[in-house]
């Protein structure tokens, strides 16, 4: 058997293969223990087991068969192998706006190959027209891919280069740009640009996708869809998150960038606007503020770019019996910023007491926020909060702790001097802090109570 039929396949899988005369990209029927199952057989990562075979169902999704439980395989064809989308020529048009996508990573549009079940992906403006056609009717696209990482793989490097292509780019007339990205990190990404990249006069929106393209259920077509459409037609010039608004795709939301969180592992709802409200809604025909406080867009091409990280900045989260020792090491390690997420209105416990005076004393910055997410940081109403201010904590109002932690790291990549990092840590620069938290910015439903079964049948999940 040829190695493209046995792509990915080793040990028992591939005795497999080999047993009952199938191979990659075959459409089988598989009798097993449990059942039948049809589908086409798709190649497997050097990574993944040994065990199963992997095929893709007719319904989009895939399916893992432990090879043991196989009883009688039937081949009832076989496709042909295609892992480049093919090209279409994407139209320009000078009456419509010129969006720049940048990509980090992965792919922010894939097409499902239905011959062979592959998943091919897309990123030149020609694959992403023939993958999302719809993109021509919004604007004129370019693309560049400045590096090819996870999103848990972001970092200073990325954030920079990123922040100074941005700058790049409107210094050269875009109306909009467009960042692909994972979701796993795309909240602290945006928090960071959100204080690299100040004062853009376009829109500057993040895009992602919870669920590949290879399932019917997938959000990246039209989360793309949206992103472009706020990039090009959105009067928002700021860094926002688009993503699903509801788990149906009725509308995206455009999220400011440092007040959104990824609140869900799997959902496409997963981003959510914390202690605020969104800025806008986004659908296929424009977008539609929720609110009124942003920055505008606007017709010059100036931009403040400040692409500064210190790395020697972390994040502790406080739990019961935290002993001193860890903050100590921070320090014996050369950190010159510590932000913490506490309990309640921001508390640690007292044996830690003195390691916070060795830090504060050793010129550490440390900052407060909760580990609730929602509401302030008050450290004035109990002894424990005044004790630890007396001791050289900062609160942090109501920063999230990511967001405090990304503006901490910039601010100290610009200057030493604690004073004006204190002044650049409590001077609100794009919505990372805010005067007091709307009636409906903390919206926590509990599931499962008579109440809320009646009141979800009456609105979107």
């Amino acid at each position: 058997m040829n190695a493209e039929k046995t792509k990915g396949y080793r040990g028992e899988a591939l005795e497999t293969l080999e047993k009952f005369a199938i191979g990659v990209w075959d459409d089988v029927i598989l009798k097993t223990m449990h059942g039948e199952f049809r589908g086409i057989i798709l190649p497997r990562s050097e990574f993944d087991d040994s065990t199963h075979l992997v095929l893709k169902l007719s319904t989009g999704y895939n399916v893992g068969i432990d090879i043991k439980k196989i009883i009688e395989a039937t081949v009832l064809g076989s496709k042909e192998a295609h892992y480049k989308i093919p090209e279409k020529e994407f139209p320009v048009s000078p009456d419509k706006p010129y969006v720049k996508l940048l990509g980090t990573g992965g792919t922010i549009a894939s097409r499902l190959d239905y011959r062979t079940g592959a998943v091919i992906p897309a990123f030149s403006p020609g694959e992403l027209y023939g993958a999302v056609p719809e993109l021509a009717d919004i604007c004129n696209l370019s693309t560049e891919k400045l590096f090819g990482v996870f999103s848990e793989n972001m970092g200073p490097h990325e954030y920079k280069t990123l922040a100074k292509a941005i700058g790049h780019e409107i210094e050269n007339g875009i109306d909009g740009i467009v960042i692909g990205h994972g979701t796993d990190t795309m909240h602290h990404t945006a928090s960071i640009l959100s204080f690299m990249v100040q004062n853009s006069p376009v829109p500057i929106v993040m895009v992602g996708s919870q669920r590949s393209s290879d399932r019917p259920s997938s959000d990246a077509a039209l989360n793309l869809i949206h992103a472009t459409t706020a990039a090009s037609t959105s009067d928002i010039a700021e860094v926002m998150v688009c993503m699903f608004g509801p788990t149906s795709d009725e509308y995206g939301l455009l999220h400011r960038g440092t007040r959104v969180r990824k609140m869900h592992s799997s959902y496409r709802s997963t981003f959510r606007t914390i202690g605020d409200i969104p800025l806008a809604t986004v659908t296929r025909e424009g977008v539609v503020p929720l609110r009124h406080d942003y920055n505008p867009r606007r017709n010059d091409r100036s931009v403040q770019i400040i692409p500064t990280f210190d790395e020697r900045v972390t994040m502790v989260y406080y739990y019961p019996n935290m002993h001193p020792d860890i903050i100590d090491a921070i320090v014996e390690k050369g950190y010159k910023g510590i932000v913490i997420a506490g309990t309640g209105l921001g508390h640690v416990n007292k044996p830690i007491y003195p390691a916070i005076e060795r830090a504060t004393a050793a010129g550490v910055a440390i900052y407060m926020t909760v580990q609730t997410l929602w509401g302030f940081v008050h450290m004035f109403v109990y002894d424990t909060g005044r004790d630890l201010m007396a001791k050289g904590i900062i609160p942090s109002e109501n920063m999230l702790p990511e967001v405090a932690y990304v503006k901490l790291a910039w601010a100290l990549g610009q200057t030493d001097d604690l004073d004006k990092v204190r002044e650049l840590m409590l001077t609100p620069i794009c919505g990372e802090i805010t005067q007091r938290e709307p009636h409906d910015g903390y919206l926590v439903f509990q599931g499962g109570m008579p109440e809320m079964a009646e009141f979800m049948k009456t609105v979107h999940k």
